[in-house]
């Protein structure tokens, strides 16, 4: 891309983030979302998070590995094992990447 396709990018990304951002703001008058689009909306985060990590759990250079052999998914599904089991966020953390490290040495 040249200098000119960047530019143009980022002026098109910014006038993107100030329209979706500002929306409510420049609709005139009070308006409340309806209960069901209110309910809808509380699973953007977990849905955003979902397609941030499932590719990079689930594919290495474009491709899909198989998930025997895949040490992402293995220490991902150890970490929520252990998640589930304590509550403890931090812990949580520390215990993925013991495992995803010790896999890693391993393989």
């Amino acid at each position: 891309m040249s200098a000119l396709e960047y530019g143009l990018l980022m002026v098109l990304m910014a006038v993107t983030t100030v329209v979706t951002r500002s929306f409510f703001f420049m609709h005139r008058g009070a308006s409340k979302m309806p209960p069901w689009l209110q309910q809808a909306l509380t699973y953007v985060p977990a849905v955003a998070l979902s397609a941030i990590l499932a590719p990079d759990l689930l594919m290495l250079n474009g491709a899909f590995v198989t998930p025997w052999t895949n040490i992402r998914l293995l220490a991902a599904i150890a970490a929520t094992v252990f998640f589930l089991w304590t509550r403890h966020l931090l812990a949580t953390l520390a215990f993925g990447m013991a495992v995803f490290t010790l896999l890693r040495l391993l393989g």
